[in-house]
């Protein structure tokens, strides 16, 4: 893919914060970003190339952000598509987009099980499992030298458990699971550390929010993987948690907010910081059950606010990140017409986008 041209004007400074303002005041021009800041939050979205082919978009992302996440650009697949390559045009094209306008990088996923490339997993076929390890040293290795010192954080691990893959202890089949064992998780930090000193290093994790059998599972895993690595002397800054909530576990599994608060205390209590790292909410049973945009779309701001106004009780809690800002570029697209974002396709603020600002602005101090 050839690097596209860098938008005009997206040199511009992101936003200042609002000053003057009581937690509670919500002026109706500020933006999410102007929200969190006085709290001592930092909200902000993924990124993708959406932002140069669409330059209402970019503009979005310019004031109402400030902090990003790499989309898919820096995930394996996207940077060893075979084994002759490395690409780092779509991570050295968000670095350039995020410098644009102000805000800092993180880096989404050094290390995940579950995105890697036919040819990666021809060798685990083949048994060369030697050589699977080789590959993993080298891109983690590779990759952080090549972004040190300039990104916020990386996303070290993602996702290391999975309980449906039948795993002892729940962890996530993959090849690099199958190199390493349980050790690749401490083994990538270490790495990572020592190719980068000083960028924050983070420990992602999926479902946790959910209070089900899966949930519990995960969550159990989670905090004993913690727990563990602090253990070893492992440069640990901060777990992220997800926030992928849908709606359609509300027929079968009640989220508790409050529970899953407390269980993000009880990693604060550990000594990390905790991220929100990709939180979006999918209307799609709403959409099933026939309901129309105004209902779901109120749904779905109530999700916003209760969701955070648990969470951001916890003072570890930093940082929270939508998955992408508007709905027609959310991922969840792909399965159907959802509307699970701040704003809606035509970029305009939605009843989330209230909910969401309102939560921050009202957060208590970190």
């Amino acid at each position: 893919m050839l690097r596209r041209a860098f938008l005009k004007g997206a040199g511009a400074a992101a936003l200042g914060l609002l000053t003057g303002c009581r937690a509670a005041e919500v002026p109706a021009e500020e933006t999410l970003a102007d929200a969190a800041r006085p709290r001592g939050l930092h909200y902000g979205a993924s990124v993708a190339y959406e932002v140069y082919d669409d330059p209402a978009y970019a503009e979005l992302y310019r004031r109402q952000v400030g902090i990003l996440t790499t989309d898919w650009a820096l995930k394996f697949d996207a940077i060893r598509p075979d084994r002759a390559t490395w690409w780092f045009d779509g991570g050295d094209d968000m670095l350039a987009f995020a410098r644009g306008i102000g805000a800092p990088l993180r880096g989404h996923a050094l290390v995940w099980n579950e995105n890697a490339p036919g040819w990666l997993w021809a060798l685990v076929e083949a048994g060369e499992l030697a050589e699977v390890r080789r590959v993993f040293d080298e891109h983690v290795e590779r990759v952080v030298d090549r972004y040190r010192g300039r990104l916020h954080s990386w996303d070290v691990v993602n996702e290391p458990f999975w309980p449906g893959h039948g795993l002892p202890g729940g962890w996530r089949d993959g090849p690099w699971y199958r190199a390493y064992g349980e050790g690749y998780v401490r083994r990538a930090f270490e790495l990572a550390r020592r190719h980068d000193p000083e960028v924050r290093l983070v420990l992602n994790e999926a479902h946790t929010e959910r209070m089900d059998d899966v949930g519990e599972a995960v969550r159990r895993g989670l905090v004993g993987l913690v727990r563990e690595l602090l253990d070893a002397g492992v440069d640990l800054y901060a777990v992220g948690l997800q926030g992928h909530l849908y709606a359609y576990f509300e027929e079968t599994t009640a989220y508790d907010y409050p529970r899953f608060a407390a269980f993000v205390h009880e990693l604060g209590e550990l000594g990390v910081r905790v991220f929100i790292t990709e939180l979006d909410v999918s209307d799609e049973w709403l959409i099933r059950q026939g309901k129309g945009a105004a209902e779901r779309d109120a749904w779905v701001a109530e999700q916003y606010r209760s969701f955070l106004g648990e969470v951001l009780q916890v003072p570890a809690v930093e940082v929270v990140i939508t998955w992408q800002l508007a709905d027609k570029y959310s991922w969840l697209r792909a399965w159907a017409p959802v509307r699970p974002l701040p704003f809606d396709d035509a970029l305009r603020p939605k009843p989330a986008f209230h909910a969401l600002r309102e939560a921050l602005a009202t957060a208590p101090a970190r």
